[in-house]
């Protein structure tokens, strides 16, 4: 952590939520504030995964408050998985307590892209993000909502070519139907090994779009 990342404790509808607040460097003005979710927890996803560290850099640096957080059953975070469902809630619990007013945004890598796809679909006709991040989305192993047709100009969706715990294919199953462009990294894995600084830049130049 930096000196701008603090970690933090709130209720949530299922117990207690662990975050880490990363806010914007000194001389920087704040744009909003950006709610992240991390990889599958069952298979050691946390909100220190370097691909979400990434993410919030990337966003810290273009002037967004980013708040990571554990999923139910990671690290300090009490309660149990619950395939999305209570996840979703606790992402939407989030963004009504700690932003409840002001520009936010949206992201998440592999399992957190399917439930920040879930979140932008329930908050889209009330409050609609003005920026989404989905990267590795979990699109063979679960069954991501289509984003809002008004989002897809706000949206950077990311994949690696050579992704062999998603399969490209599948998330070009998904996104097609939607017309919804797909940012191809050629010859990266899911993981991002060795192209993080690029996948930094990638998100980077979206938010400055």
């Amino acid at each position: 952590m930096n000196l701008h990342t603090r970690r933090v404790h709130m209720q949530g509808p299922g117990g207690v939520i662990e975050m880490l607040r990363d806010e914007p460097g000194d001389g920087l003005a704040l744009r909003g504030t950006a709610v992240l979710a991390h990889p599958h927890p069952l298979f050691g996803g946390t909100m220190e995964n370097k691909v979400v560290q990434t993410m919030a850099r990337a966003f810290v640096q273009a002037g967004w408050r980013a708040l990571r957080f554990n999923f139910r059953g990671v690290g300090a975070s009490e309660g149990q998985h619950d395939e999305g469902r209570g996840e979703l809630a606790d992402m939407l619990h989030i963004v009504a307590d700690q932003v409840p007013d002001g520009p936010i945004a949206l992201g998440g890598f592999s399992f957190g892209s399917f439930v920040a796809a879930s979140a932008v679909e329930r908050l889209w006709s009330t409050r609609a993000p003005e920026k989404i991040v989905l990267v590795g989305t979990a699109a063979s192993r679960f069954s991501v909502v289509a984003l809002p047709p008004e989002a897809h100009d706000r949206t950077l969706v990311i994949h690696g070519e050579q992704d062999d715990t998603v399969e490209l294919s599948a998330v070009m199953d998904w996104a097609r139907p939607q017309q919804l462009p797909v940012t191809v990294v050629p010859g990266v894995g899911h993981f991002f090994h060795g192209q993080l600084p690029l996948l930094k830049s990638l998100v980077a130049r979206h938010l400055r779009s």
